[in-house]
């Protein structure tokens, strides 16, 4: 069987996708996780004009912890023929202040994204799940070099 490649990529391609420019657009694409009381890992895909590909939770944890590791992030990247990824997640608790293992993870993503050729755009935590909901850029706030 013979596949067109042109044809094979409409599937990733969502006529009139968000662009994602800020943290604010990304966490707008968070309605899935912002009010769950377990930890939820979002992948978001782009293409290379931050066009959203798709949002897609890739694993989800306990109370407070959320497991994750680069090949389910990395896979769906690939799949979806993404330039590249904001990773997101929430905190139950409500804080968004970052983990040590929040930012340990980030940087692992980060390198694994360089390798992939991938890029890792920003990890943001989401903290609460009202109108005004808190959340961190990683990106923002320096704390990770992207």
């Amino acid at each position: 069987m013979r596949i067109n490649i042109s044809e094979a990529k409409v599937d990733y391609l969502v006529k009139d996708a968000p662009r994602i420019k800020t943290p604010e657009d990304a966490v707008n694409q968070s309605e899935c996780i912002k009010n769950s009381d377990t930890e939820a890992f979002v992948v978001l895909t782009l293409d290379s004009k931050n066009n959203l590909r798709s949002a897609d939770i890739v694993t989800m944890g306990l109370i407070d912890a959320s497991l994750v590791h680069p090949r389910e992030v990395f896979r769906l990247a690939v799949i979806k023929n993404a330039s590249g990824v904001v990773l997101m997640h929430n905190h139950p608790s409500g804080d968004p202040t970052p983990s040590a293992d929040d930012i340990r993870i980030t940087k692992q993503m980060v390198e694994a994204g360089r390798i992939l050729d991938i890029k890792v755009l920003d990890h943001i935590i989401i903290g609460s799940g009202d109108n005004d909901s808190k959340f961190i850029s990683l990106r923002e706030e320096g704390i990770v070099r992207f």
